[in-house]
């Protein structure tokens, strides 16, 4: 009875430490998602650049590994100082995933919107070489912390550096990845009306569900969907299944979950 009764209040210790453990570590979780995905990684780029995985990943650790430990570990009838010793390896193992966590979201985090060619191109700061960044113009050269920006990139100066520029992108080092390459999105909002494509064939070209996905974008944008149009919208993890959404003045009025190709 007495090794019963021990066990009882043990489990009973145990699971109430564990929910304390739990709600501290789900606030926690809370406040690193509300920087990740509002800041980071603003709606549709946590798709584009992975950041739900890997904050999924990282969340998993902090709000159930944690508190999991906790309740195995805790027993009230160890010593204060071997209960201190367990509870701060556990503080410690999720103090590590986090910071791990937070790292890894930020080189992945998106930092530059791109028109390249013909499409929008979305880029991580895990791409872009850092010992490069003084190439690009000036109020480029910090790579943003509060989702990309949107910019354009030039086009050769001569047949060698187009030469050059080809050897890079076969290297996987395309211009929207180099800072030498960027510039105002405005000089390149000529050539972004002339490859734009009306949103209304994509539509009648997509099966239902993709007209039902874009008939919903258009309505958020409030513009009748004659006077949408669409450039396809990529990045190294994805390379379809987005499209951007222009007005007639090439300015970016939204996003839809479409393959644009």
């Amino acid at each position: 009875m007495l090794f019963e009764k021990m066990d009882k209040t043990r489990l009973y210790a145990a699971c109430k430490t564990g929910a304390v453990h739990l709600g501290i570590s789900a606030s926690l979780a809370a406040l690193a998602a509300s920087v990740v995905l509002g800041v980071w990684y603003p709606f549709p780029f946590r798709s584009l650049a992975g950041g739900g995985r890997l904050l999924g990943l990282t969340i998993g650790v902090i709000v159930v590994c944690g508190p999991l430990l906790t309740a195995i570990l805790y027993d009230p009838y160890k010593s204060r100082r071997a209960l201190l010793l367990d509870l701060s390896l556990v503080a410690l193992l999720q103090l590590g995933a986090l910071t791990y966590g937070l790292h890894s979201m930020a080189l992945a985090r998106p930092v530059v919107l791109a028109f390249e060619t013909d499409r929008f191109v979305v880029v991580s700061a895990a791409q872009i070489d850092p010992a490069q960044l003084p190439q690009a113009p000036p109020d480029l050269q910090r790579l943003s912390w509060q989702g990309p920006r949107l910019i354009g990139t030039r086009t050769p100066k001569d047949n060698r550096e187009m030469v050059a520029s080809i050897d890079q992108s076969l290297q996987g080092v395309e211009p929207s990845a180099r800072p030498g390459w960027w510039q105002t999105y405005e000089k390149n909002e000529t050539e972004v009306q002339t490859r734009m494509k009306k949103l209304s064939d994509l539509r009648a070209q997509r099966p239902t569900e993709a007209q039902i996905v874009i008939d919903a974008a258009a309505h958020n944008i409030s513009l009748p969907l004659d006077r949408l149009y669409y450039l396809p919208l990529t990045s190294q993890k994805i390379l379809d299944g987005w499209i951007v959404l222009l007005n007639d003045r090439a300015a970016i009025v939204g996003y839809a979950s479409v393959d644009g190709f």
